[in-house]
């Protein structure tokens, strides 16, 4: 009998550690709609070539991470635009650390609101397409994590024989996502 049972009973656990490994395997959350044309974030640990296509975005300046949160989501609040996924912080490298020195929202497209200065600290401006080299993990945004697709990216640039002073990080989720399953992006705009 237990002959019998025994190919049953390694297929069930071969394909219940499968199972397992599978589900440990990085997937995007979406929470709201990418803008018109925006690509879903990933392939995931590596560095990758993407282009983003034109957009439009709320700026604001990025010192105080939550005032500036809460400054973009009271403007499209007040102008009736609907939140779109990423969320992007633009960085600024301050010797081998990154700080963040704007917020923007985007916009679903180019034809909502209107681009130009909304208050004095809100700036809406209308962003060509870009081609970048991007990294995408999925967990906590910790400086480990940043330092680790600093250096990918570092290195595809050296590789490739090119500099690059413009990132951008791109958080996908809110508060709402497990902070394991935070899908995170930084990107390396190419010069053209």
């Amino acid at each position: 009998m237990i002959r019998f049972l025994l190919p049953t009973l390694f297929t069930v656990f071969s394909l219940s550690a499968q199972a397992e490994v599978n589900a440990t395997e990085p997937k995007y959350v979406a929470e709201s709609p990418l803008p018109k044309g925006w690509p879903t974030p990933g392939p995931y640990n590596k560095v990758t070539v993407k282009e983003f296509p034109a957009y439009r975005a709320a700026y604001t300046s990025g010192k105080a991470k939550s005032f500036a949160f809460w400054r973009l989501f009271r403007h499209i609040k007040s102008k009736d635009i609907p939140m779109t996924s990423p969320v992007e912080m633009g960085m600024e490298q301050r010797g081998d650390k990154m700080t963040m020195n704007s917020m923007g929202f985007l916009y679903q497209h180019r034809g909502v609101g209107k681009a130009g200065k909304d208050s004095s600290k809100i700036d809406v401006r209308d962003i060509p397409a870009i081609k970048t080299l991007s990294y995408t993990w999925q967990g906590k945004n910790t400086s480990s994590m940043m330092k680790t697709a600093q250096k990918a990216i570092a290195t595809e640039l050296t590789k490739r024989g090119i500099k690059s002073n413009d990132y951008r990080v791109l958080g996908y989720n809110g508060p709402g996502v497990p902070n394991s399953k935070k899908t995170w992006e930084l990107v390396a705009v190419l010069p053209k």
